[in-house]
């Protein structure tokens, strides 16, 4: 989609909301892997991929080193929880130097062999995500990014997204991003997104430091066609210096989260069709700060309409209910949407 101004996507998009809101090196493997395009991950290529996160640590099953989650109320394989018509996951985290990274203390090697092949066997594509809050990847070499493709290759391996918060320096994220430009031209099916943390601020740029500093490394390199996947939460205040502000005073979650994709659209001329976006359900680390079920409508109506790249959510492990409070890593503290009630609702408006 070609660079549209702001203020035209705000007058078109937010205004629906408020009328909602009022009535309620050298690359070491020199050969070409050729997958599939964008469009294969099951989906037409107009759609929006739906992939929510999966923490791999909650209620890992370290015995097996294989995924398991506690969403339903008893540890169960991952497969054996997530619904037939949820078709990707978003695995997070793998940490540490590519080539040589692992999951919590898991080597790459051990999980990949443990999980990598059930997910494809069982039709289910998916990310592999690294960094991440409490954790850093990096990459300095092309022969390390390779090793580190190809133990997550699968069929059904859609693509790599780098969580980018706060422990890289300059230098390591120029590297990556360096890795990821070479590694584009010998696997040009896969996806390679930035995950970064964002304010919501109306006509402001304010992806902060950290984001800034990735934005001006993929400028620096000329990188093409890649992806941002901005985090829609934990806005940290109630305050239009932070995020959309509602009519009952607190940020609305969904009307940020079209603006801070908006924005970036706007001030680093990221295509629509090029940003992702992940809020966390329910219940944020900021305690008035809560998406609700009426906030998948806001976000999945805009990436309907503007055709964005992906939403994903934080997280499958959290998509129970629970009593509203502090943020919780097992369940929702939103209370009202029953066990994978989110899963539910941006599957039916995304229309898997």
């Amino acid at each position: 989609m070609k660079s549209v101004g702001l203020h035209k996507l705000v007058a078109i998009f937010l205004t629906g909301i408020v009328g909602m809101l009022c009535s309620h090196g050298t690359m070491a493997q020199q050969t070409t892997k050729t997958l599939q395009p964008a469009s294969v991950k099951g989906l037409p290529s107009s759609m929006t991929l739906l992939s929510p996160y999966k923490y791999v640590r909650n209620n890992m099953d370290w015995n097996h080193q294989q995924l398991t989650t506690a969403v339903s109320g008893e540890v169960k394989p991952l497969l054996d929880v997530m619904p037939s018509d949820l078709r990707a996951i978003t695995l997070a985290f793998a940490t540490g130097e590519c080539g040589d990274e692992n999951w919590d203390g898991l080597e790459g090697e051990v999980f990949a062999k443990a999980n990598i092949n059930k997910l494809a066997q069982a039709g289910k594509w998916y990310i592999i995500s690294t960094g991440g809050q409490a954790g850093a990847f990096t990459c300095a070499t092309d022969a390390g990014l390779t090793q580190f493709i190809e133990r997550y290759q699968s069929s059904h391996l859609i693509g790599f997204d780098f969580d980018i918060e706060s422990s890289q320096s300059p230098q390591q994220i120029q590297q990556l991003v360096e890795r990821i430009k070479t590694a584009q031209r010998h696997y040009p099916g896969l996806r390679f997104s930035f995950t970064l943390p964002t304010l919501a601020i109306k006509n402001k740029s304010a992806l902060g430091a950290i984001g800034v500093t990735v934005m001006k490394a993929i400028r620096a390199a000329h990188l093409h066609d890649y992806y941002v996947n901005l985090m829609t939460m934990d806005y940290g205040v109630s305050s239009v210096e932070a995020c959309v502000v509602g009519r009952d005073g607190r940020c609305d979650m969904g009307a940020s989260a079209v603006q801070a994709a908006l924005n970036l659209h706007t001030f680093w001329k990221v295509p629509l069709s090029h940003i992702e976006l992940t809020p966390m359900i329910g219940g944020n680390d900021t305690v008035d700060e809560v998406f609700t079920l009426e906030d998948i409508k806001t976000i999945t109506d805009f990436a309907r309409q503007y055709h964005l790249a992906g939403v994903h959510f934080w997280s499958i492990d959290r998509d129970a209910d629970c009593a509203p409070g502090p943020a919780s890593p097992e369940c929702n503290t939103y209370g009202k949407a029953g066990l994978l009630g989110f899963t539910t609702g941006f599957l039916q408006q995304l229309k898997h």
